[in-house]
């Protein structure tokens, strides 16, 4: 494969949130290698259209390292372009052969409204979060690290839920639009731990909520967000988050 690859492009484009949206074809876009990654070709397509003189295509990213969670993207119909525990910037132009045709399109949920183009508003998700993922603390000096023994197993689960980086794509791969993986993994994370265990039901309870609130569909346990996630977050911890959830209901009782 050559440093120089011709690839077809279909992207998203819509000037707004009440705007029209439609896709757009860029054929044999030129000046793209194979060692590129997804968004580096995207910043070579802006830059031939802003040669042009045409406005530049809007998505988000910040870390392209895999950390942030922003470049959520759909490629050729799946969240983060289908490989596995890979994110958009993570994702090489090597995975593509000369002259195919790549779809690219923005998440679509009706919890995240399409702001331009590929940028779509998730704060959905941080209110999610705002709703009960913390932890209350009372001000004054740190505790020692290791003033609270917490056993291994314990905390390597707590770690897994917290490799969530609220990117999205759950969502995005879910045919109900669930947040339920999101709201699982934060929930489990605080709730195997000791720190989290006074609000323990209060969070649960408002964290749901919150998702039902915001749009989000029910989840029916067909596994698509843990294929999409590209941290692999188990789909063990929505089942956590149903018992966790049940628990707090019955505890009023």
């Amino acid at each position: 494969m050559s440093d120089d690859m011709k690839l077809n492009l279909r992207v998203w484009r819509q000037a707004g949130p009440e705007a029209a949206g439609a896709f757009v074809d860029y054929k044999a876009v030129p000046g793209i290698s194979e060692h590129m990654s997804f968004l580096e070709m995207l910043d070579v397509l802006n830059e031939m259209l802003i040669h042009r003189g045409e406005v530049a295509i809007e998505f988000d990213g910040d870390c392209r390292e895999g950390i942030c969670g922003q470049c959520s993207l759909t490629v050729n119909g799946q969240a983060h372009g289908g490989e596995r525990g890979t994110t958009v910037c993570q994702l090489h132009m090597r995975s593509f052969r000369e002259g195919d045709t790549i779809v690219v399109e923005p998440f679509r949920a009706k919890a995240f409204p399409v702001i331009k183009d590929l940028v779509v508003d998730r704060g959905a998700l941080d209110r999610i979060i705002a709703a009960g993922g913390y932890v209350s603390v009372n001000t004054g000096p740190k505790p020692d690290a290791n003033g609270m023994r917490i056993n291994k197993d314990i905390s390597d689960r707590a770690f897994d839920a917290a490799a969530c980086i609220g990117c999205g794509a759950c969502v995005a791969a879910c045919p109900n639009a669930s947040a339920s993986l999101f709201t699982g993994a934060k929930i489990t994370q605080l709730s195997l731990l000791p720190q989290g265990d006074a609000e323990r039901n209060r969070r649960v309870a408002r964290m749901v909520d919150q998702m039902d609130i915001e749009g989000f569909g029910n989840c029916s346990n067909l596994g698509e967000c843990e294929a999409a996630c590209p941290k692999e977050i188990s789909l063990d911890n929505i089942a956590v988050m149903k018992r966790e959830y049940l628990r707090a209901i019955f505890s009023k009782f």
